[in-house]
């Protein structure tokens, strides 16, 4: 153990789907500290794989955020109460790209902004898919556009700067390591 103990947090904002608080802290040597913390509920997210086992959909869609559009594996918030992550994910995939997986596997779980935020993105590898009506969510997903992308390119559209957003990084090369894909 660090030695580190987190005493607590104070909310300074709280809006549906986010807390921004001040955590209160204590140190090894006793010393007590603070940070702004953003709290959400988590997310899930997955590589959608198609039958031919190397190709992944993900969606183009902008981001406020950072006011781009990003090219990313399908994802969302865990926003429904008492809603399982495998049935979020479930739920995301028909909403974003029209597709019912008959096979869900965690790939890995990702902390995407420590130094700032608790946030958390459960990935999975979904396969079986199988076409559902679309259910977009908000004017971004109404936008949004579902492109497919060989996971033996991955590694070269983060080199070029194709993709940035870090789940999708974290999602694909996991995704490509689990299938054994050089």
């Amino acid at each position: 153990m660090t030695g580190f103990q987190h005493l607590g947090d104070d909310d300074v904002v709280e809006r549906p789907r986010l807390r921004v608080v001040t955590a209160r802290f204590s140190a090894p040597d006793g010393s007590e500290f603070s940070r702004s913390v953003a709290r959400t509920p988590g997310a899930v997210a997955a590589v959608p794989l198609l039958d031919d086992g190397t190709t992944a959909l993900l969606v183009r869609q902008y981001r406020g955020a950072i006011d781009a559009e990003l090219l990313e594996i399908p994802a969302g918030l865990l926003d429904v109460e008492g809603e399982a992550p495998e049935a979020a994910v479930r739920r995301e995939l028909a909403e974003e790209v029209g597709r019912r997986p008959d096979e869900l596997a965690l790939l890995t779980t990702a902390v995407v902004a420590a130094g700032f935020s608790d946030h958390t993105v459960a990935i999975y590898l979904a396969s079986g898919l199988h076409e559902v009506p679309t259910d977009r969510q908000g004017v971004e997903e109404a936008a949004m556009e579902v492109e497919a992308v060989s996971l033996l390119d991955a590694p070269g559209l983060v080199a070029d700067g194709t993709l940035t957003d870090a789940k999708t990084i974290i999602g694909l090369l996991a995704a490509r390591e689990r299938l054994g894909l050089r």
